[in-house]
């Protein structure tokens, strides 16, 4: 079920991060009951040459992406893109909004099948590409069997495989995070808590070297609070480390049959470099680019990752570039 909004403003703007010409949306219902915010945009240059999904990380939201959605209309690819649910304007999940919350990220993959059924295939023109940023590129592996007669090509940055330098096991969080569950205690704070009521300096900050748009983002959440979350719960720890284990298994990894491009920042805090750059030479139709230098959120960091990014991005989607 979906439904659209016409009257009440659906994106919210900032000065300096206006939402891109045309946009449209709305909410659908998933099966479970929760509402999800969805949003379309459509390619401003011809000839139109499909259509990208763009698959946010954790405690992101549409407003953050319009940059990158009008880099892609730039290019003749009209974007599809929705708040996960628990984030962003769709419904959160517990009764503390703050609180990044899941329970398995199958829920995840069943609103992105959703999201394809009801939106995306009737609504969108094809071929469909996938773009997705840390969770988002997890949920995407974790989906990818489905997709394979969906999507053409997906390209996935700094997939959330793991931590970097974690003491133990990313299956040994998993065992942790269960007995946590188990004992009743899936909704405390995993790590940071609540978010701060003055945003973290510029200077401390661990996923972009850029200090405009690390402000631009930051003012989206300052203005608009409801957009944002604190830290992750167990139980989201936990559905994270379960998917992490599962789309690493070997059986998994062979029924991954969409051709990737697996990009990893080589300055990443927040995610493991070498876990994403060893999964990567793991896949049987995957390919790697590791950007120096750059930090966590390559979409959000200095035009000199950005640009590499682009290019790289330009020579894998197949028609993407008028001069490929």
């Amino acid at each position: 079920m979906t439904d659209l909004l016409h009257e009440v403003p659906l994106f919210h703007e900032i000065p300096g991060n206006p939402s891109p010409e045309n946009a449209a949306g709305g909410f659908f219902t998933t099966r479970d009951g929760k509402k999800i915010r969805y949003g379309l945009f459509p390619a401003v240059t011809r000839p139109m040459k499909g259509t990208v999904v763009v698959l946010t990380g954790r405690n992101e939201c549409i407003e953050k992406y319009f940059e990158t959605i009008r880099n892609l209309a730039d290019r003749g690819l009209g974007v599809a893109t929705l708040d996960w649910r628990g984030q962003g304007g769709s419904d959160r999940l517990i009764g503390d909004p703050q609180r990044g919350y899941v329970r398995s990220f199958f829920d995840y993959t069943s609103d992105l099948e959703q999201f394809f059924e009801e939106i995306v295939l009737p609504d969108c023109r094809g071929p469909y590409y996938i773009l997705a940023h840390s969770a988002g590129a997890v949920i995407t592996l974790l989906a990818a069997p489905s997709m394979v007669n969906r999507v053409r090509r997906m390209v996935l940055i700094a997939p959330f495989l793991t931590v970097p330098d974690l003491p133990v096991s990313i299956k040994t969080v998993r065992r942790l995070c269960s007995l946590f569950c188990f004992l009743g205690l899936g909704r405390l704070y995993a790590a940071w808590g609540p978010r701060p009521k003055e945003p973290a300096l510029f200077a401390t900050n661990k996923v972009t070297s850029d200090p405009e748009r690390y402000r631009r983002n930051t003012l989206i959440y300052e203005t608009y609070p409801q957009l944002a979350l604190g830290g992750p719960t167990i139980r989201w720890l936990k559905a994270a480390a379960e998917a992490s284990v599962t789309i690493s298994d070997p059986d998994f990894m062979a029924r991954i049959r969409i051709p990737l491009l697996v990009i990893a920042a080589g300055a990443d805090q927040v995610v493991s470099t070498k876990a994403v750059e060893a999964y990567a030479r793991r896949l049987r139709l995957g390919s790697l680019l590791t950007i120096d230098g750059a930090r966590h959120e390559i979409l959000q960091e200095a035009d000199i990752y950005r640009e590499q990014f682009l290019a790289a991005f330009d020579a894998f989607i197949p028609g993407s570039d008028d001069t490929a």
